[in-house]
């Protein structure tokens, strides 16, 4: 099948779109607005965009007012968020946060969680998370589209604290994705979890690109010379 997005009919009944895209990593970001109100939701349109420095984004579509997200506000109002690990464990609490509610509902209390202080920025982290990610706010992209919900915000923050829960660091000093079972979007209503992996590794045994693979900036370093 062909189609053009918004030129000719994809003959489907429900768009394909977001169905090859996948599986997408959930950013689960928790935020605080000025007068001190905790919000939380998930994004499935969330990414790491860079290591050295760690940088992450999250992409918020309108709301189905044609209003931008409560997330966006307060991380560009703020200058802060925090990426939370959403996992199978959570996946109840994940559903029930990404519910379009009034300004000023606490997700983390609709949703039966327990918050967490940060060390370096205001936004609460998610108590059974294993890993989160504290962020200061850098730039928002602002892309337009078709209202009232096309319009997107692609907000990017620099990481600059990492909480990892030490039960799922393995004897290695690996993070044990398959006992922290991650869950990610597919299309339509679906979702899936990390429950199996596999390995391969670029030939050439270049030091340097195989540090900038694994993420680890000093190696990548040494391994230039600090070029």
């Amino acid at each position: 099948m062909y189609y053009e997005p918004g030129k000719t009919p994809h003959g489907l009944p429900h768009d394909p779109f977001k169905s090859c895209v996948i599986p997408r990593p959930i950013g689960w970001i928790s935020t605080v607005d000025a007068q001190g109100r905790d919000n939380l939701a998930p994004y499935s349109q969330f990414q790491n965009v860079t290591f050295d420095p760690p940088i992450v984004m999250f992409s918020a579509n309108q709301t189905t007012q044609g209003e931008r997200k409560d997330s966006v506000h307060n991380a560009e109002q703020m200058g802060q968020f925090v990426w939370n690990m959403a996992t199978y464990a959570l996946r109840e609490a994940v559903n029930i946060s990404a519910e379009e509610l009034p300004l000023g509902v606490d997700e983390f209390q609709r949703a039966g969680l327990e918050k967490l202080e940060s060390r370096l920025v205001k936004p609460k982290r998610i108590k059974g998370s294993p890993i989160q990610f504290e962020c200061e706010y850098l730039n928002t992209l602002r892309f337009p589209g078709r209202p009232p919900m096309g319009t997107v915000d692609v907000v990017f923050g620099r990481v600059v604290g990492i909480h990892i829960d030490d039960a799922y660091i393995d004897g290695n000093g690996l993070v044990d994705v398959l006992k922290i079972q991650p869950i990610a979007r597919m299309g339509y209503y679906d979702y899936t979890v990390v429950d199996n992996k596999f390995q391969m590794v670029i030939p050439g045994n270049s030091k340097a690109l195989l540090a900038g693979l694994e993420g680890s900036p000093d190696k990548a370093q040494d391994a230039t010379g600090g070029r």
